[in-house]
Formats: C-alpha cells, sequence, structure tokens
C-alpha cells in the first residue's frame, strides 16, 4: 500500500509519502496559486508515485475548524484521485513541525514546515 498525505493550506500544500513499511518522507511542497492549479499539482503527484491511499490533514477543535473543515472537503472534492481517502486530525502538527524545525534552518515560507506537517499527520494515521 502506497500512501501520500497532504496538509491543505491557503498558500502551499505540504506533502508526504510512505511507499513501504512505516518510513514517512516529506515531499517538496505545493505553491498554491489556486485552487484548480492546486488540485491539478496534487492528482499528477499521486499519479506519478502511484498512490493508492490519501491521508487528508483536517482541523478539529479551534475557532475556525468549521470553515477550515468546509474548505479542506470542497477542495478534496475537486481532486480526480480514485483511491481511498481519509481524514486525520492535525490538530497541532504545524507547531509540532515548527519546533522540529528550529535552529535548524531560517523558517522561511518554502513549504518545508508544511510538508513536515503532513509527515506528522501521516504519523499519526499509519501509528
Amino acid at each position: 500500500m502506497k500512501y501520500a498525505c497532504i496538509d491543505i493550506g491557503l498558500k502551499r500544500i505540504g506533502i508526504a509519502v510512505c511507499l513501504q513499511g512505516d518510513m514517512v518522507t516529506p515531499q517538496n511542497a505545493i505553491m498554491r496559486k489556486n485552487r484548480n492549479q492546486a488540485a491539478n499539482d496534487i492528482d499528477k503527484f499521486l499519479v506519478t508515485w502511484n498512490i493508492d491511499t490519501l491521508i487528508v490533514g483536517l482541523p478539529q477543535g479551534g475557532s475556525s475548524s468549521e470553515e477550515m473543515d468546509r474548505r479542506i472537503k470542497h477542495f478534496v472534492s475537486l481532486l480526480k484521485f480514485s483511491g481511498k481517502i481519509y481524514y486525520q486530525n492535525e490538530y497541532g502538527s504545524s507547531l509540532e513541525a515548527k519546533e522540529m524545525m528550529k535552529g535548524i534552518t531560517k523558517q522561511k515560507r518554502d513549504g518545508k514546515i508544511d510538508s513536515l506537517a503532513a509527515k506528522i499527520i501521516l504519523e499519526r494515521y499509519l501509528a
């Protein structure tokens, strides 16, 4: 089974994959210009990596979780992916990723933290 996880943000979409066992690897994030471009880029990624199952980070708790829930599910509906899709609580994954990156590299807006958050979400799902 080949898994991918996406952490959907308004500007970047973090991605991580697990191709065998439980080894999860963050990938380059997708910079989001608009919904359709981002959905097409995700679809291409999933086909290229021959992904069977997609895990999508979904916020639970917090003041804006209802709105983000709606936006994320709408974005997922734009995907042409025909495999299985599961939602996983992403609460705190971005903060955890930022903590992990402290002191290692200057935090840029290049998507590394977003993809590290996707890695954390996928590891939670697989646990």
